[in-house]
């Protein structure tokens, strides 16, 4: 069922992302970078400095040939054109990077570390504009589309938050775990043992949803409204912890990949829009939502669980190996799903057509 794409890589893969133009790059430890044809065979190969791993590859979304890479604490710039020494580098995080995010308009990048932190690079005068910060390691931050201002960060802190570039506070923050201490049906012996580390955000193309994989093996989705953000949706995912998550351009279809070594496709349309549909159902849970300063907002997780108790994927790969990272190509007129995990190789599997 999996094509696989051999020979760019003699190191684990931890990262992918693809351009506009349907190139596709890859990191691995030791350093390693690489670039894919549409066709699966390697273009461009570079061992980055230091030889530190390449944790995170994100293309600009104006100009598809320049490629944010980052290695170790470092932030290299790139042209793909060209693959050889980087265009400019940024050492502005202090620690090991996680995660890179570039917003719509090509005017913000953002880089969360190890840390906790999360540094803003304005990319018009190459300085940091914001230093955000999370009490653990931030595992994974991603602007909104279509908001140039707006992201969303997630850690290892069980915090997920919403900021805005204009201000050093975030505007809103939930905590996984106290949220999941409040539903009345919680097992709170496997909670304790089995803590909501957040690993992965993806933000939904219309910029309102987005969706969070965690160490629990469930897969949360969020409502921004304002400067908030309410759970819609929460259902389990995985049987082992969730590695990455990623909407794709159709509305709100999901992929998700976990420990487990499955990658799943979810449909999620239908739930969320229930949601926007029903006013009344609407209120509800705005009402219920605004008493959890009481801590009384056990009643709204508990619906949120177990009304949507029966989601289930739409396909189910049984991928067999740790997922490092996921992302979606069009190959020669058809949808694939790439997936890293801890070899060499990366495996591209066909998808559905919406």
């Amino acid at each position: 069922m999996a094509v696989t794409w051999n020979g760019g890589h003699s190191s684990s893969i931890l990262c992918l992302n693809v351009s506009a133009e349907g190139l596709v790059a890859s990191g691995a430890e030791q350093g390693e970078l690489a670039l894919w044809d549409g066709g699966g065979s390697p273009v461009a190969q570079l061992r980055l400095p230091q030889a530190e791993d390449v944790t995170s590859v994100v293309f600009s979304a104006r100009c598809p040939s320049t490629l944010y890479t980052s290695h170790g604490e470092t932030i290299s710039v790139l042209d793909v054109r060209s693959l050889h020494e980087p265009l400019e580098r940024f050492h502005v995080n202090e620690e090991e990077i996680n995660c890179l995010s570039v917003n719509d308009t090509d005017s913000f990048l953002a880089a969360a570390d190890d840390s906790g932190v999360i540094k803003v690079v304005d990319l018009e005068s190459k300085k940091v504009s914001r230093s955000l910060r999370h009490s653990n390691i931030c595992s994974s931050v991603a602007f909104r589309p279509q908001r140039p201002q707006s992201l969303v960060s997630c850690g290892l802190d069980m915090q997920v938050m919403l900021w805005n570039l204009q201000k050093a506070r975030p505007l809103w923050t939930t905590n996984l775990q106290e949220c999941d201490m409040e539903e009345e049906s919680l097992q709170s012996a496997g909670q304790f043992f089995n803590p909501p580390l957040a690993h992965s955000l993806s933000v939904a193309s219309c910029g309102n949803i987005f969706s969070c994989g965690a160490q629990d093996g469930k897969i949360r989705i969020f409502r921004v409204t304002g400067v908030r953000f309410e759970r819609e949706l929460e259902f389990q995912g995985h049987s082992l912890g969730v590695s990455q998550v990623l909407f794709m351009p159709e509305a709100y279809w999901l992929l998700s990949g976990g420990n487990d070594g499955k990658v799943l496709l979810w449909d999620v349309s239908s739930n969320i829009g229930k949601q926007q549909k029903s006013p009344a159902k609407s209120l509800h849970r705005k009402k219920t939502q605004a008493a959890a300063s009481s801590r009384k907002d056990g009643k709204l997780n508990k619906v949120a669980s177990n009304e949507h108790a029966g989601v289930v994927p739409k396909l189910t790969i049984e991928h067999g190996e740790k997922v490092n990272w996921l992302s979606c190509a069009e190959i020669k007129g058809s949808r694939r799903v790439l997936v890293a995990d801890q070899t060499s190789s990366i495996s591209a599997y066909p998808l559905p057509e919406p």
